[in-house]
């Protein structure tokens, strides 16, 4: 049986009771009208329940979504989607003019490139395990603290079943598979944007992002929040509203993988970034999974200088951020632990006590525990990736947007450990035509050309 992930309305319907109750709508009594039925909860980290329901049940969750949109939100006045009310609630909105191109942006490039590759690949075996699970499999093979990619080697039998690999990526993710970049979704997004403005420029829309994916995009290559907009492209809606039907991931990590490419081709211009990366987030996203977009662009903006360390540069993405909002609140307080305790563990774990009501895809957790781990790291590359990964949740997501700054700040591909490098040899897997089997330095060079792009 194909049970397609991540659009079945049954399972749809419980991701949205939980989004409802995060941003500020009362969802109570159509809870209570889907659970008197006999509908279950979503879940937790699969993209679809095992068996379908039926067919008055799926009739029911099509329209409570329905209902469940119409709800008034006591938050949407701090946090809009609209970018003009966004930029009123920025009091620290940047302005300084954009400078030119560093001369050593390049080779800063090919690390950021290398280096969202290389976080990327130490998530993938351990994505969707619970944090618990990370730990014991990485103790248990002697890499706790986290400072090498993971292995099978030496892994007890009963851990192994425990805590199974993820199905898709051990193959070619663990220590002793890797060869080359295999294919994610944190690398096909990056790719597409960088077609996006090949084919568009600065000033392409939200609709050129829609068209580009239709035409380039495998559907089965796109997932939660991508998964339902695409959907909704082809039933006919038109960007915004793609984000907001029936879309209850729309606050997830979806728009904050895509974002590194705004950051890269606008060093030293946080605000140019930051608009880029929301007029590509609101194909999926509204609100806080916007805001995590144009954080990182913003943040990766000024890494991208080599003029700041990552305080600043976490400091800067904040700037175009509603201050007001969850997101601007949780990497305020994950940034506060951080410098806090030394420990880094507790400052994990203090996150998820913290974040426990929230799903473990949500742009908000995640985001915060990148600030976290960049901060507790100070920016070191291997410290960056080794403690965000090691904090769970979205762990290749995290792993990629991390390793993005952290490289862009050590600044060369050579200042980037050759442990971690070089199993990637120099090759990206993907289904996106003409990119497969790409070099991160040729990658590179065709990012400079945007980036230089008036």
């Amino acid at each position: 049986m194909l049970r397609l992930t991540w659009v079945q309305p049954e399972d749809l319907l419980g991701h949205e009771l939980r989004q409802a109750a995060q941003d500020g709508r009362e969802p109570s009594a159509v809870a209570k009208r889907w659970k008197a039925a006999g509908g279950c909860e979503a879940p937790a980290r699969a993209g679809a329940s095992p068996q379908p329901c039926s067919r008055y049940l799926r009739l029911l969750a099509e329209d409570l979504l329905d209902e469940l949109a119409d709800l008034p939100s006591s938050l949407a006045d701090r946090e809009p989607t609209d970018l003009d009310r966004i930029v009123s609630l920025c009091p620290h909105w940047p302005s300084a003019p954009a400078p030119a191109p560093p001369a050593d942006l390049l080779p800063r490039l090919h690390a950021g490139w290398l280096g969202r590759a290389v976080g990327c690949l130490l998530g993938k075996p351990v994505e969707k395990l619970p944090l618990d699970g990370i730990r014991q499999l990485a103790r248990a093979t002697g890499n706790w603290p986290l400072t090498a990619y993971f292995t099978a080697r030496g892994l007890p039998a009963d851990l192994a079943a425990k805590y199974p690999w993820n199905r898709r990526s051990a193959p070619t993710s663990l220590a002793e598979n890797i060869d080359g970049m295999p294919e994610d979704d944190d690398l096909n997004y990056p790719l597409l944007n960088l077609l996006l403005l090949q084919r568009h420029g600065r000033d392409f829309t939200t609709e050129d992002v829609a068209a580009l994916w239709l035409d380039q995009l495998p559907a089965g290559r796109a997932f939660t929040a991508e998964r339902v907009a695409y959907r909704n492209l082809l039933c006919g809606l038109e960007p915004p509203r793609t984000a907001r039907h029936r879309n209850p991931f729309r606050e997830w990590i979806g728009a904050l993988i895509r974002a590194d490419v705004h950051g890269w081709t606008n060093p030293g211009d946080p605000a140019r970034a930051a608009a880029q990366a929301h007029r590509d987030a609101t194909l999926t996203h509204t609100a806080n999974g916007v805001y995590a977009a144009m954080f990182t662009a913003a943040a990766v903006a000024r890494a991208a200088t080599g003029t700041a360390d990552v305080h600043a540069c976490l400091r800067t993405g904040l700037t175009v951020v509603p201050p007001g909002s969850r997101l601007a609140q949780a990497v305020r307080h994950a940034v506060e632990l951080a410098a806090t305790h030394d420990d880094f563990d507790t400052v994990v774990d203090e996150l998820h006590a913290a974040h426990a009501a929230t799903h473990w895809v949500h742009a908000v957790p995640n985001t915060a525990l990148i600030a976290a781990a960049l901060t507790h790291a100070d920016g070191d590359f291997t410290g960056s990736i080794c403690r965000v990964v090691s904090g769970g949740w979205d762990t290749d997501s995290n792993g990629a947007t991390a390793g993005c700054v952290a490289a862009l700040l050590a600044g060369t591909p050579d200042a980037l450990p050759d442990r971690w490098t070089a199993p990637l040899k120099n090759r990206l897997t993907t289904s996106l035509a003409g990119f497969d089997g790409s070099g991160f330095d040729a990658l590179a060079q065709l990012t400079l050309q945007e980036a230089m792009r008036p």
